[in-house]
């Protein structure tokens, strides 16, 4: 058993920024050498989620509307009286840190309309890191 690690880093613009890191992911499950396995994708922070989402600009400000209607800000959440992004906590932990995918004769195996996104919930621009690690023979 292989595994082969990366880091990704790159700046976000604010609330609700997404970045589509596919075309790393992809780069690096080809250069780690390992042939069948999985690749784990995943975000160390309280306001950064992962996600599998087509790359269309209707669906992407889709995606954006959705999550502001389900965690408005403002709603007198308790977090709000040490920072004021409550909102931004919750919506992470419905979309979550990290997503898995299988790695098939050297390749990620996704379907034709899935793109993998960091998405940055908080409310001001940050730099981040997202881990990679590709797990198997």
């Amino acid at each position: 058993m292989k595994t082969a690690n990366i880091e990704l880093h790159f700046a976000t613009k604010g609330e609700i920024d997404l970045i589509d890191i596919t075309s790393e992911v992809e780069s690096f499950v080809r250069e780690s050498g390992i042939r069948n396995g999985q690749v784990l994708v995943f975000v160390p922070g309280a306001t950064g989620a992962i996600v599998a989402i087509e790359h269309e600009s209707g669906l992407l400000e889709d995606f954006r509307r959705l999550l502001k209607e389900l965690v408005p800000k403002g709603r007198g959440y308790l977090h709000d009286r040490i920072d004021n992004n409550a909102h931004s906590h919750l919506r992470a932990t419905l979309l979550g840190p990290s997503l898995v995918l299988p790695v098939v004769d050297g390749r990620l195996v996704r379907g034709t309309w899935q793109q993998i996104f960091f998405v940055e919930l908080d409310v001001r621009p940050r730099h981040r890191r997202v881990v990679v690690q590709v797990i198997g023979e």
